[in-house]
């Protein structure tokens, strides 16, 4: 499988870019217009507040003025404010006041025509109140921001109105200033959010590339890859997890090919096991078709020796199939609780002929009358069996095998001869197919006895362990769970 291109505009890359550039360009925008609003909300607050403190400041000087009848001082202070400010300061007397404010001290004529906003800010003012208008002024031609304000007079009665009118020219100068500051601000923080958001979307697009690329790899049988990455985060943990894929990918691939190996060397032993004993049987077999043989005597011997290799050939197929039944995953003995005790009873009566051969004693050593475990009769007969014939075997002539069954936390069963040992050279091999060692007493053995042996343990559950010193004998421990009250209740 060839890693093929993504078109840019469908990589993982470029949507994440793109998802992460428009949410914060869209919170830049926001926040931008946010603080624009809130700074022309500010100012219009601020211009406000100065322009009332300022007014509240010219009406108490208002004051003194009216209640000292300084007119002259009065309009010079006025005059003199809308001279030096850019807000224009207009005065009204209160005609229904008690002791309204002199006409004199007014500082636009009275025969001027005001707007409504105008006349409606002054009655406001004339009633003690204070008040805000946007409008836009026919006299100055431009939007103003009017406030206006009461003037106190004597006994604190309000005597008069005082307007100040401000221009928005300068407010909106002020706040296009201002703009301009938050606007080049929006777009640095645009330009800034492009490149996090290139930064975000290659820091999460590249694990993922390199888990895509390590994914081919595997697919195409290259399963010594890896990511490489190392995060603590859920991208960290998919990379882990694909690593953990390769590693096992790796296992089940030697595995594979040992099994493999194992297979070929399975039939290259077959074939050759069974190759000399056709070999033989076929040649006495010509020899006695073609009449070359003729004495009765060797005829009867050819015969034995034919029925011998197909003796042999037989027990090699049975253990064939029963090793190729013990390795089958699927294949599960039946249990039931078994005695050993039973079982190595069973085993001496039948051994009989061998030892009696050999003059061989085999003395059973236990503490109690059953040892119980839950398995199959037979099959543990014919573990125990494949030990006990070949201690049987390799035993010296008028030799003893001890058998002792004890327990500890597990039931132990141990067979030990005292013949010609096992070499730490040929230790580890004992379990393997087809092995046997050189030794005269095996000539006839299949070498695959221990393999079934061993087999039939792992099927109950157990396990072989293996001492021996050559020249010493041999001592083979098995050991099995024992069995619980309530399976031998069932």
């Amino acid at each position: 499988m060839d890693e093929k291109k993504v078109k840019i505009r469908h990589s993982l890359f470029f949507k994440l870019f793109l998802t992460f550039a428009f949410l914060v360009m869209l919170c830049a925008l926001i926040l931008g217009y946010i603080f624009m609003r809130l700074y022309s909300s500010a100012t219009a607050e601020s211009h406000k507040e100065d322009m009332l403190a300022q007014a509240t400041k010219i009406s108490r000087q208002m004051t003194e003025y009216i209640v000292n009848d300084d007119y002259e001082n009065c309009l010079s202070y006025l005059q003199m404010l809308n001279d030096l400010n850019s807000t224009e300061v207009w005065t009204f007397s209160n005609p229904d006041a008690l002791y309204p404010m002199s006409k004199e001290m007014e500082s636009i004529m009275s025969d001027v025509e005001l707007q409504e906003e105008y006349r409606d800010l002054i009655q406001i003012a004339f009633a003690g109140g204070k008040e805000y208008r946007t409008t836009f002024s026919k006299i100055h031609d431009c939007n103003i921001i009017c406030l206006g304000v009461p003037i106190a007079g004597r006994n604190g009665q309000n005597a008069g109105a005082l307007l100040l009118n401000t221009q928005l020219k300068v407010q909106a100068t002020i706040s296009s200033e201002g703009m301009k500051l938050i606007a080049q601000s929006t777009l640095i923080a645009l330009i800034i959010s492009f490149f996090a958001a290139l930064f975000f979307a290659k820091k999460f697009s590249d694990p993922i590339s390199a888990m895509r690329r390590t994914a081919l790899r595997l697919a195409e049988g290259k399963y010594d890859v890896g990511t490489g990455l190392k995060r603590k985060d859920e991208l960290g943990d998919l990379a882990k997890t694909i690593d953990f894929l390769s590693d096992k990918l790796q296992e089940n691939e030697k595995e594979r090919k040992n099994l493999d190996q194992m297979r070929m060397d399975f039939f290259a032993n077959v074939s050759h096991e069974l190759r000399t004993p056709i070999t033989v049987v076929r040649a006495y077999t010509e020899s006695l078709v073609d009449g070359v043989v003729e004495d009765e005597a060797k005829k009867q011997q050819y015969y034995e020796r034919m029925l011998s290799e197909c003796t042999s050939m037989q027990r090699l197929v049975g253990d064939l199939l029963t090793l190729s039944k013990m390795q089958n995953p699927d294949f599960q003995v039946e249990k039931e609780p078994v005695n050993l005790v039973q079982i190595f009873e069973d085993l001496e009566r039948s051994a009989a002929a061998l030892t009696k051969e050999k003059n061989i004693q085999i003395h059973l050593e236990k503490e109690a009358d059953t040892y119980m475990m839950m398995g199959d009769y037979d099959r543990l007969r014919q573990m125990f069996l494949v030990i006990l014939d070949n201690a049987i075997k390799f035993s010296k002539q008028g030799s003893e095998i001890a058998v002792r069954l004890y327990k500890g936390e597990l039931l132990h069963v141990s067979i030990r001869d005292y013949g010609v040992g096992i070499s730490k050279e040929e230790l580890p091999n004992i379990f393997d197919k087809f092995y046997k060692s050189k030794l005269r007493q095996n000539a006839k053995g299949s070498g695959l006895g221990l393999t079934i042996a061993r087999e039939i343990a792992m099927k109950h559950g157990g396990t072989i362990e293996v001492k021996s010193e050559q020249g010493k004998g041999t001592e083979f421990i098995f050991s099995f769970r024992e069995a619980r009250p309530e399976e031998l209740e069932e």
